[in-house]
């Protein structure tokens, strides 16, 4: 986190609020990513915007990663996934591979992501969604601390 920058937060964050009230306002759905991953399988009646939204998405990243490489770390360094914790003798890949998997079951059980609660929904006044922000930075507070990685 040495490499902040108020600037680039508030462009990514204002870059994040203008593609949710685009879709909102476009589609009328909320921007959950999870949500608009889930309906693909099984497909619901609404693949087409979903796909087209999700590929969107990634190619933007890409193409923000390739024009700007140290875009969100500071400098000419480049972007690199965090290594798992060495003390845990869990190999990194194994180590995303569950923690994909834990993050799919929470969104499950919390009905929705951070990108639908923790932008449409509190946007929304949600409750259930300021709950569910709460319990997402709780969690996220405990597994850093227990980890030791940022």
């Amino acid at each position: 986190m040495e490499s902040f920058s108020p600037l680039s937060a508030a462009i990514g964050g204002s870059l994040i609020g203008l593609a949710a009230a685009v879709l909102w306002l476009g589609n009328g759905r909320i921007a959950g990513i999870s949500g608009i991953f889930g309906q693909l399988l099984p497909p619901a009646q609404t693949v087409v915007w979903r796909l087209v939204f999700l590929v969107a998405l990634i190619a933007a990243t890409f193409v923000a990663a390739k024009l700007l490489p140290g875009l969100g770390v500071g400098g000419n360094v480049r972007a690199i996934l965090v290594d798992a914790p060495a003390a845990w003798g869990v190999p990194t890949p194994i180590w995303l591979a569950i923690a994909g998997l834990l993050v799919g079951v929470g969104t499950k059980l919390g009905n929705g992501c951070t990108s639908g609660h923790g932008v449409c929904g509190l946007a929304r006044l949600s409750l259930r969604s300021l709950v569910a922000v709460l319990v997402f930075f709780g969690v996220a507070i405990v597994t850093v601390t227990v980890t030791g990685v940022v």
